[in-house]
């Protein structure tokens, strides 16, 4: 009963949310999971660590598709190019074991969280939340990344 109202109360803020704080979320989100696959790898857990690499991974695609090339321009191309890396990098540090690749994704994901905050608050004018939309489908697939 508990955790079902927490999934309510997570897919209602995703849905209510404007698409600058899904973007936030989605970083947090990833994140997240990436610490937790950390812990996952020390306590020899692997098939947990693999579900929380996933998760993360689903999120970085989450924001990649969300990037609006029309509209963001050279912004939206070179997140493009850094989400691309990063999931390619979480992926290349699950096969090799290799705990630096993680902790080099959530450093590039802490700064670019700090940075779509920033905008939020609008003390950026760098990054405009015009370069990403979030149409029903995507809404709907943010939901489904943030259900636990």
């Amino acid at each position: 009963m508990y955790r079902n109202s927490i999934r309510a109360y997570c897919k209602t803020n995703v849905i209510t949310a404007d698409p600058g704080k899904l973007v936030v979320m989605c970083y947090e989100g990833a994140i997240e999971q990436l610490k937790i696959a950390k812990i996952r790898f020390e306590g020899k857990e692997y098939e947990a660590k693999f579900k929380a690499i996933t998760k993360a991974a689903d999120f970085i695609d989450e924001l990649l598709y969300s990037l609006d090339f029309e509209k963001g321009g050279s912004i939206a191309r070179n997140l493009e190019a850094l989400y691309n890396y990063m999931t390619h990098r979480i992926l290349q540090a699950d096969v090799k074991r290799d705990i630096e690749g993680i902790d080099e994704v959530i450093g590039i994901l802490t700064d670019l969280l700090s940075a779509w905050k920033e905008m939020i608050a609008g003390q950026s004018r760098k990054l405009k939340p015009e370069s990403i939309s979030l149409n029903e489908e995507r809404t709907q697939h943010a939901v489904n990344c943030m259900r636990m």
